[in-house]
């Protein structure tokens, strides 16, 4: 009897300690996954604040001033002048729509033309 439950007591060991080896390593390829999604992370947060400096920089007033000048024949734009602009009470809000009249009605009294149910 002691002799199996020493081999039993032996597998168990051995069956903990490969579970633990396995556990090990897929801890360590969790770990270097994330660190792998970090640092690609870090590159698209780099590479996004290199396109909005870019778009800041293609944006400059002087240039697209610049641009509207040069390509006024093909595009005719014009600047922008405060005049241009209105005020908010001139603005035309569409009118909504009319809400259909209510009728009430009295569940106690039928009409008169209405035929009259006998309950028993």
């Amino acid at each position: 009897m002691r002799t199996i439950f020493y081999i039993l007591t032996t597998l168990a060991v051995i069956g903990l300690a490969f579970w633990a080896y396995r556990e090990n390593y897929a801890t360590q390829a969790a770990l270097s996954d994330t660190r792998k999604l970090r640092q690609d992370i870090r590159h698209s947060y780099d590479r996004l604040a290199v396109l909005r400096a870019e778009w800041a920089y293609l944006n400059r007033p002087d240039r697209l001033r610049d641009l509207a000048e040069i390509n006024f024949d093909r595009l005719g734009l014009l600047p922008l002048h405060p005049d241009q602009f209105g005020y908010l009470d001139q603005v035309a809000y569409p009118v909504p729509p009319a809400l259909p009249e209510l009728v009430e009605t009295n569940a106690d009294t039928a009409p008169t033309d209405a035929p009259q149910e006998s309950r028993p």
